[in-house]
């Protein structure tokens, strides 16, 4: 069973960026594909972006498309999500999962592990 920890949370203005990480222990971290996902105040947890055990596949929402980067290091056991241009629509809770499917899925139900989660709040 894989642990979960992100990192790299914060109160930042519109237009700036951050880099949150996630440090799995506990399993094997290249069996599993990674995803990020977000939940504001009020609303379901959303889908951010996926990248596959080899990261050869990196399926993003249409809303990060462009200004999001997901990457990971196996020999970190780690999972990035670079955010850039941030605006006060990306404030919220930022989980990462960790899935046993082979391809990254962008519903949170296919995904077993979850960390804490890492706020991030973008003000205007």
């Amino acid at each position: 069973q894989v642990q979960l920890v992100e990192s790299g949370g914060g109160l930042v203005q519109a237009g700036a960026s951050l880099r949150l990480s996630c440090a799995a222990s506990g399993g094997t971290f290249s069996s599993y594909s990674m995803g990020w996902f977000r939940q504001a105040p009020g609303k379901e947890r959303q889908f951010v972006a996926g990248i596959g055990r080899s990261g050869g596949t990196t399926p993003y929402a249409d809303s990060v498309k462009g200004r999001f980067t997901i990457s990971r290091d196996n020999a970190e056991n780690t999972v990035y999500l670079q955010m850039n241009s941030l605006n006060p629509e990306d404030t919220a809770i930022y989980y990462c999962a960790a899935s046993t499917l082979i391809l990254p899925g962008r519903n949170p139900t296919g995904y077993a592990y979850w960390g804490q989660g890492t706020q991030v709040t973008v003000s205007t």
